[in-house]
């Protein structure tokens, strides 16, 4: 193992060009563990199994709003959250000109948190809500603060969060931003995601820049394409070699 982060940090060191693209692996050092955990979660209240896609789908947003939201303040928000060490090493090459763009599949804003400016985030951020009706913008706090629905202090419409939810599409220029990014890489580590979500899946296949890096707890889809993988915790592993 030690080899292969001494390998690692020789890439990164060579390289000017890097784009990192992330997954929940990422955050979970941070805390923020994956959300596919409510087992049947409103069973009993709506006489209806739902698994947790389903419980952050637009459908069951749209029609069961109050579960919508009792579901998503207690699996999608940490507030207390604060970077790890993979987000600090990847600020840290941003800020010295090495990396050049983050993509992440994440909705926590840990990335910026830790000082990443160049950040696309594919599915949205909890820290962004918006009026349904007069689109007046709201805080994290706001949503968290609010029994039941958070409502609109100006025309008391729904608060909904700028996150994508299933059944719902990407932002196209969010989408080009990150194509774009890592169509020009040299260098792409891809850390903490198995690489079964799609479309951002898919998005490795823009890739012909020199070196692939695949650093995850288990094997990926793509290791086969990889020039370096590395079985491990992504935060040990970008401390070890970047800090």
């Amino acid at each position: 193992m030690v080899d292969k982060i001494k390998e690692l940090a020789d890439i990164i060191n060579d390289s000017d060009n890097i784009v990192f693209f992330g997954g929940a692996g990422v955050s979970t050092a941070s805390g923020v563990p994956d959300f596919r955990s409510s087992d049947g979660l409103y069973s009993k209240k709506l006489d209806r199994n739902f698994t947790p896609e389903q419980a952050v789908s637009h459908s069951f947003f749209m029609r069961y709003t109050d579960e919508f939201y009792d579901f998503y303040k207690k699996n999608l928000i940490y507030p207390d959250a604060k970077p790890n060490d993979c987000h600090i090493a990847l600020a840290k090459l941003e800020k010295i000109g090495k990396l050049k763009a983050v993509i992440t599949q994440n909705i926590d804003g840990l990335h910026q948190d830790a000082g990443s400016v160049n950040v696309y985030e594919l599915h949205g951020s909890v820290l962004r809500n918006y009026c349904m009706k007069c689109h007046k913008p709201y805080n994290v706090q706001h949503i968290i603060s609010s029994g039941g629905v958070p409502r609109c202090t100006e025309c008391g419409d729904i608060v909904k969060p700028d996150v994508v939810l299933y059944e719902e599409g990407l932002d196209s220029n969010i989408i080009s931003g990150a194509v774009n990014a890592i169509a020009s890489a040299d260098v792409l580590i891809i850390g903490g995601t198995s690489l079964v979500v799609y479309p951002a899946a898919g998005f490795i296949d823009y890739f012909s820049g020199r070196k692939l890096v695949l650093i995850n707890k288990s094997e990926t889809k793509a290791d086969s394409r990889a020039d370096l993988i590395i079985n491990d915790d992504i935060a040990k592993v970008m401390r070890e070699a970047v800090l």
